[in-house]
């Protein structure tokens, strides 16, 4: 007669290939953990097995248990064979060292259709054989052992191999911050509370543009919001036909340098330009000199030199950007809405327009058709006042 499995290890096993029939049967889920309630299905099903356990001793071949006798009429889980909920959860989750003779004939039963002593008689299961249990040997132990080193082998080759590729990604990045001169200079509170914000940008590059028969003295305004990230900025800039995108970083002390593109909302680069500015100021009007475009169309787009002025308009709140509406089509212009903290709302209207016309007539002479150089010269493009306009 073949020995099987007893105890701890065999009330596991036995459960474990219970809740699996039962799951396969009733296609309900037991979700294996502490609660007691989700093993009461298998319970119930194994419950109407052991309560006939004094009547099927010799029929189903396993030990002899004397009858319950319930006056009261007893019902589920008070009867003397019931198997509770918590009975399986505690078996199953091993802390259970012997367990009750009915719940395991039951479990025979159920997935054997015979009894543990038949059972043992004839096993049809091997796993539930003691000399197929490794888990008891000691070559078992020296198998686990192995496998136990070799996790931790490949664990720390994982660590290592993990290690590495940081430090070389790391490595990289420095050499690209180091080759790119990014992030040299770390910006103090005072430098980012002063330029994060909103600001108004006054360009020429109008004067500039060959498509536009009346380019004299042309000025485009555009709103630029700026937000502080991690050592950087980035920020959006709203035009009067298009939008930009970009970001800045201080090169040192009060010192700034500007890179945007067209935001065409996607990865592609269009018109990249680049400024530099410091941020000292006596007037409030900050200077910014920038590789940009005339912002043409086609090849007639060319690459020029500009003075841009900058003034900062305040902090917080958000910024809408209206579209399509009637206000739109009357100024033809783009409007963009500031609502500020305090909950007050300020409108700007961004168009081209006259030079001569804008309030603030400081700005003249610094955006006028002298701040822009030609990257090829050509004394026709930039319309003077000699010149018919």
């Amino acid at each position: 007669m073949s020995s099987l499995i007893k105890g701890k290890v065999e009330i596991i096993y036995l459960l474990n290939k219970c809740i699996s029939k039962y799951q396969l049967e009733t296609g309900k889920e037991i979700i294996q953990n502490t609660n007691r309630k989700n093993y009461e299905g298998l319970a119930l099903v194994l419950s109407q097995i052991s309560n006939e356990l004094p009547f099927t001793a010799e029929k189903l071949g396993h030990i002899v248990y004397s009858t319950d006798h319930n006056p009261n009429n007893l019902e589920f889980p008070y009867r003397k064979y019931d198997i509770t909920g918590g009975q399986i959860k505690d078996a199953v989750i091993g802390i259970v060292s012997n367990p009750r003779p009915f719940l395991v004939d039951a479990c025979y039963i159920y997935l054997y259709n015979i009894g543990r002593k038949a059972f043992e008689l004839n096993p049809i299961d091997e796993n539930l054989l003691a000399n197929n249990q490794q888990a008891s040997s000691p070559q078992n132990g020296v198998k686990k052992f192995n496998y136990l080193l070799l996790l931790c082998l490949a664990l720390i080759i994982c660590l290592i191999f993990s290690f590495y590729q940081l430090n070389k990604t790391n490595n990289y990045w420095n050499t690209i911050k180091t080759d790119m001169n990014l992030l040299p200079y770390q910006p103090t509170q005072a430098e980012i509370d002063s330029l994060q914000g909103l600001w108004l940008c006054y360009t020429g590059s109008p004067q500039a543009r060959i498509s536009d028969a009346n380019r004299y003295h042309k000025v485009v305004s555009n709103l630029v919001n700026i937000s502080y990230k991690n050592g950087y900025f980035t920020f959006d800039r709203y035009g009067a036909n298009f939008d930009h995108i970009g970001y800045i970083q201080f090169e040192s002390p009060n010192l700034i340098s500007i890179y945007s593109r067209i935001n065409t909302g996607s990865e592609k680069v269009a018109s990249p330009r680049h400024s530099l500015m410091n941020l000292n100021s006596a007037t409030g009007l900050l200077n910014a000199i920038s590789a940009s475009w005339n912002f043409d169309v086609g090849e007639k787009n060319k690459i020029i030199g500009i003075r841009e002025v900058y003034i900062k308009q305040g902090k917080g709140g958000t910024i809408e950007e209206v579209m399509n509406s009637v206000e739109n089509a009357s100024c033809q212009c783009k409007i963009v809405k500031w609502h500020k903290p305090n909950n007050e709302v300020q409108v700007f209207y961004l168009k081209n327009e006259l030079l001569d016309s804008i309030q603030n007539k400081s700005l003249i002479p610094l955006i006028n058709e002298n701040s822009i150089l030609l990257s090829d010269l050509d004394s026709n493009l930039i319309i003077s006042k000699g010149f018919n306009h």
